[in-house]
């Protein structure tokens, strides 16, 4: 049956907000300032030969909807074939009505592939599989034609600091200039002392990369440093940062050569020990984004690997993480003073995982701007599980609330897949359908121009600016 679910005024519910999305939100190109994607499919203009690669391969988001539904491992990462694969997701879309998944889902479809007379199910399946299938022959369907044709403007990677950056060298010298690749600095296994032998294993390769002999804590912060260095040697303007809280315990530089001595010597750390190391290993990391102009970011609340079997079966980031119940503001004000006091904050974005966090985030980032720049610490786009209507709405309102929303840098993907881009758009027109329905409500005044130009900042320019990319 044919059936037209994402209208052109999908989430838009006045007049208003149809005109702030179609006139002002839906021409800007897109910078993906934070994701997953990697930097070897784009350099290399990987061609997909079907649409279960570009968007079921590496989506844990699908994952944990194809178990919650009954669908055997082996249809989800084992070894079945590519169309069982998306035969199984498709028997799943129609059971996930109210998850985001499904809005995501078919917005995916209707942009880039103009499929938007159907919804996924099986009765549709292996039509969408072979019109999608035809078009990933096509240029426009390569990693390089995806990104161009949702106007993606700029993408930053996430990057690991023994990652040679080859591929980003290899896009640098190649590419057409339709989308700029930036690395961006994940260094969260240099903070790992608590698992000692996968620590010792990273070091050696951090001192290879770096060309530095690492034989106490000193040598190993000048191997982070030349990294570091070597990251923006290359355009990385910014970090990221994977942790459950921030760390701020006190320490003496004297208890912090100690314990890495300790850890070079294999020996187990207590758990004071622990927290001492992460928070003078991620101060120092601040101070270093701090002197190059760098953006820091803190992805905050996470708790990892919670399936134990399935972790060994599969790893990590397949589906079994989940929102924590961390603290938070203490640890986390703590450390931002830490390095304000020493007048070495750098631009800095705050994204928390627990909802309850909300208000948490919007009010801490007041007490550490300082008027240098605009927005400088940011309250970050709503993240991972909160990434969804409600999540996005929420966060939106906390910022307006508790800070200031036309200061915002938007929306990222945060994923590993080419064809989440219309997780803008989404994004876009909820702050479109929030902004007008306020207008028409008399709450904010009915003038377009001055809407809808904070539309635009919110959208690109801000981040534009605040990202120097």
């Amino acid at each position: 049956m044919k059936t037209t679910f994402i209208t052109e005024d999908f989430l838009l519910d006045s007049k208003t907000a149809s005109t702030l999305y179609h006139t002002y939100a839906e021409p800007l190109p897109i910078i993906d300032y934070h994701c997953h994607l990697s930097p070897k499919e784009v350099a290399e203009n990987k061609q997909f030969e079907n649409i279960t690669q570009a968007w079921l391969y590496g989506d844990h988001y699908k994952w944990r909807a194809m178990r919650a539904c009954g669908v055997h491992e082996r249809l989800i990462t084992g070894d079945s074939t590519d169309w069982e694969k998306f035969e199984a997701w498709a028997g799943t879309v129609p059971k996930t009505l109210r998850n985001p998944l499904y809005h995501w889902t078919h917005l995916e479809l209707k942009r880039p592939f103009g499929i938007a007379d159907r919804l996924l199910s099986p009765a549709t399946a292996k039509g969408i599989w072979e019109e999608t299938s035809e078009q990933f022959s096509r240029p426009e369907f390569t990693t390089q034609g995806l990104m161009k044709q949702m106007h993606v403007e700029a993408v930053c990677t996430t990057d690991d600091p023994i990652d040679s950056l080859e591929y980003h060298e290899q896009y640098a010298h190649a590419t057409n200039g339709a989308t700029t690749m930036k690395p961006a600095f994940r260094p969260d296994k240099s903070m790992a002392v608590e698992n000692g032998p996968v620590f010792l294993a990273w070091m050696k390769q951090l001192a290879a990369a770096a060309d530095v002999d690492i034989t106490h804590y000193a040598s190993f912060m000048d191997a982070l440093r030349r990294r570091h260095q070597y990251f923006h040697d290359h355009g990385c303007r910014l970090s990221d940062h994977g942790l459950e809280t921030a760390y701020a315990e006190d320490y003496t530089a004297a208890e912090i050569a100690g314990i890495f001595e300790k850890v070079l010597a294999g020996g187990a750390l207590a758990p004071l020990d622990i927290l001492k190391f992460k928070s003078a290993v991620l101060y120092e990391l601040g101070v270093m984004d701090h002197e190059k102009g760098w953006v820091f970011q803190l992805h905050l609340g996470a708790q990892r690997n919670n399936n134990s079997r399935m972790l060994r079966v599969l790893g990590p980031d397949t589906g079994f993480d989940t929102i924590g119940d961390f603290e938070v503001a203490r640890p986390l004000a703590k450390f931002l003073d830490r390095l304000d006091t020493d007048d070495r904050l750098p631009k800095t974005i705050l994204y928390n995982l627990n909802p309850r966090d909300n208000e948490l985030m919007a009010t801490m980032i007041g007490s550490f701007q300082d008027g240098s720049v605009a927005g400088k610490i940011q309250y970050g786009a709503a993240w991972w599980f909160l990434d969804q209507k409600d999540g996005i709405t929420k966060q939106i309102e906390a910022l307006s609330n508790n800070g200031v929303l036309s200061q915002f840098v938007g929306m990222l993907t945060d994923s590993r897949s080419f064809l989440s881009y219309p997780r803008h758009e989404y994004f876009r027109r909820l702050l479109c359908n929030i902004l007008g329905g306020e207008m028409e409500k008399g709450l904010i005044p009915n003038d377009m121009d001055l809407v809808g130009g904070m539309v635009q900042d919110i959208c690109y320019n801000n981040a534009k600016r605040y990202f120097s990319l």
